[in-house]
């Protein structure tokens, strides 16, 4: 019985090796187009990056604050030291700083005017904190539709070459067609993703800054409503 068993056992071909196919063999194997996709998304995804990092740092920078700031600027308002307060707001490089800096350059005015010309410094200092970060929310729309094209296409040009194949239908084939196009889709979503999670952390952390510049211009508009 032992011996029946042996000859029914199937031999393990030792020629059959196994089909892998690795990451760069399976972009590269999808045609001109698939590589133009795949390269537009590879300079999407270094643009995503690089203003991510470029705007995390800058943020960062913007939200250093000194919490005795404010402190030193209302001894130095009450006290009648207005140009020391502005050296002191020059001194210290940030967002909160310079829109003091505006309101103490307009002390003398009405507050209806003070408040307006730190609303308009604030604006700018908005724009240089959001500066470039709408780039990243296009980049998270538009890279999955781009990867998207670059499957149809792919899957079009599949189908083509099976109705141009002398009339025998290769599955074989055409699933090669179809899963190679699909590497566009995957590619495209890992752009629009990692972008639209930059995007959203940098949000949050550009309101953080601006809810600071808000709190800090209250306090000082406050400061300048004390009686004397």
């Amino acid at each position: 019985m032992l011996g029946a068993l042996a000859q029914n056992t199937p031999e393990i071909d030792p020629q059959v090796e196994e089909n892998t196919l690795s990451i760069m063999d399976l972009l590269l194997s999808g045609g001109t187009g698939a590589i133009v996709i795949i390269s537009i998304l590879f300079v999407l995804l270094f643009v995503a990056v690089y203003i991510y990092f470029e705007r995390i740092f800058a943020i960062k920078a913007a939200s250093k604050y000194d919490e005795s700031f404010m402190d030193k600027i209302r001894d130095s308002v009450v006290n009648g030291k207005i140009e020391a307060a502005k050296i002191l707001c020059a001194q210290t490089n940030n967002p909160i700083a310079r829109l003091t800096e505006k309101g103490i350059s307009r002390i003398g005015h009405s507050l209806e005017d003070i408040n307006k010309a730190i609303e308009n410094a604030g604006r700018l200092e908005v724009y240089k904190l959001e500066k470039n970060v709408s780039i990243l929310a296009t980049v998270a729309g538009a890279a999955p539709m781009i990867g998207f094209l670059g499957t149809v296409i792919g899957m079009i040009l599949a189908f083509h070459n099976l109705a141009s194949s002398s009339g025998t239908a290769d599955m074989g084939v055409l699933a090669e067609g179809i899963y190679t196009a699909m590497t566009t889709t995957v590619g495209g979503l890992v752009v629009g993703i990692v972008a639209y999670i930059g995007y959203n952390h940098l949000v949050v952390r550009t309101d953080k800054v601006i809810h600071s510049m808000e709190a800090n211009a209250v306090d000082f508009l406050d400061l300048l409503n004390e009686p004397a």
